[in-house]
């Protein structure tokens, strides 16, 4: 007896300049309108290895800018990182600097169209790291990179052991620390 032809459900091979598929991109991005913030997004890297991080990142903004082939970032936030990286047969520059924003990352289309984007420190308590990637990515949010680490953190505590009753959620007031308490 013969089988009938059937299709494999082994998953791709990963390529050495790919992450795996089963680590879901920590990425969020503002809406494609105009906007006056410091970001325009905020990613979460699982760790300080840039060259590793990157692929999957560049995959994912890939679809809004198309190829990047340069990418500025802070000396001071990865572990060492080489000149240039391959990703998906396209040569991306990696330059890094002493004098960028610190937990900033710039990519730059062939086009020339930019991205910054705010860096969660991989080592951020996830609750934190997610506060701060959605006050970065609020339509109306012009805050600092600065200012939105603090809010994150701030906001994450505060949704753990706030005891005020009148929390109002996103746009809503922000609860009173409790006395005695330092920020």
């Amino acid at each position: 007896m013969t089988s009938a032809p059937h299709q494999s459900i082994a998953p791709p091979a990963v390529t050495a300049t790919e992450q795996p598929r089963h680590h879901q991109l920590r990425l969020r991005l503002r809406p494609k309108a105009l906007t006056t913030a410091y970001v325009d997004g905020a990613w979460w890297p699982r760790s300080r290895d840039l060259a590793a991080e990157l692929p999957a990142l560049l995959a994912v903004l890939a679809v809004r800018l198309g190829d990047i082939p340069r990418v500025s970032y802070t000396l001071t936030d990865w572990d060492m990182a080489p000149r240039q990286i391959a990703v998906d047969g396209v040569r991306v520059r990696l330059s890094g600097f002493w004098s960028r924003p610190a937990h900033t990352l710039d990519l730059v289309a062939v086009d020339r169209r930019r991205i910054a984007l705010l860096v969660v420190p991989p080592d951020t308590e996830p609750s934190a790291a997610h506060h701060t990637m959605m006050s970065a990515v609020q339509r109306d949010n012009a805050d600092t990179v600065e200012a939105l680490l603090r809010t994150g953190v701030r906001r994450s505590e505060e949704a753990e052991g706030s005891t005020v009753d009148n929390w109002e959620g996103e746009g809503g007031r922000i609860p009173q620390q409790k006395t005695g308490e330092a920020r």
